[in-house]
């Protein structure tokens, strides 16, 4: 069995909304528990299993409980970080302590970051067609020193083509690079992750969505204002309604119905005339 990495003190207890786990990390913290597990890796070649991050958001909590693969990936992460100010709100209405949210998109370049100060490699795999090469483009401009083992845009539905599947394994096998950034959208990020991640050359693989969309310029960011109130999500529908229309609207919905489950799960003991209920219904058995 390999060495695996002993969580730091800054790495609060998760709590858990509709079965999928929620780590309580602040950017600060998730970024010096990842480089003291890749220095962890570093220091034990070949007796260490690559690490697994991944970013519940509200379409995330929501798709798991329809995708019995992307609720499997999800609970074998080593890290689920809070992305999206839903999941954050939703921790702190059942009364957890949920610092920050930490963005699949800002953690990637942070990790970039890291890896050019410590001369760790990256690999860009996904997003749309040229998304890859443009975003490698555009970080190793912006932070000088960091080295891209490579870069790959698979072909849409390539995990159904067992060769095109192959190819993605061997690219990625064949450039053994430090950080694995994936982007191929929910769950299929996750779920290949979970099955591919453990047997490649690699230290650490993160799902990132559409971040590479957005560093090679395909897409638009959220302006910085809509990250500070919480409505990333509005400014994206109404750039891309017919793309992100059912996934907010109707995900979204069931994202709260879910949490305000969750809530009354942990306050029907407590809200008046539960316990008389509770009383005769033991009663009537």
């Amino acid at each position: 069995m390999g060495v695996t990495t002993p969580r730091t003190a800054s790495c609060t207890e998760p709590f858990f909304l509709a079965g999928v786990r929620i780590d309580r990390m602040r950017m600060s913290d998730t970024l010096q528990w990842i480089e003291r597990a890749l220095e962890f890796r570093r220091q034990h070649p070949g007796k260490t299993r690559p690490l697994q991050i991944m970013g519940p958001n509200a379409h995330i909590v929501s798709a798991a409980q329809h995708e019995p693969g992307l609720l499997e990936a999800l609970r074998h992460a080593d890290l689920c970080v809070p992305d999206g100010i839903s999941v954050v709100l939703a921790g702190r209405s059942l009364g957890y302590s949920v610092p920050e949210r930490v963005t699949g998109g800002e953690l990637m370049e942070q990790l970039c970051v890291l890896a050019a100060r410590h001369g760790y490699s990256v690999f860009f795999l996904g997003g749309l067609p040229g998304a890859a090469t443009g975003a490698a483009q555009a970080l190793t401009a912006r932070y000088p020193g960091l080295r891209i083992a490579g870069t790959f845009c698979p072909a849409p539905g390539f995990e159904q083509d067992p060769i095109r599947a192959a190819e993605v394994i061997e690219r990625v096998s064949a450039a053994a690079p430090d950080i694995l950034c994936v982007a191929l959208g929910v769950p299929k990020q996750e779920i290949w992750m979970h099955r591919n991640v453990p047997s490649l050359p690699i230290r650490l693989a993160i799902s990132v969505g559409a971040a590479l969309d957005t560093q090679a310029g395909l897409r638009r960011r959220a302006p910085a204002w809509t990250h500070r109130i919480g409505m990333e999500w509005a400014w994206r529908l109404t750039r891309e309604p017919r793309r992100l229309g059912r996934r907010y609207l109707i995900g979204n919905t069931e994202f709260l119905l879910l949490t305000a489950r969750a809530w009354l799960r942990q306050h029907a003991p407590t809200l008046p005339g539960t316990r008389s209920r509770v009383r005769w219904a033991s009663f009537s058995r």
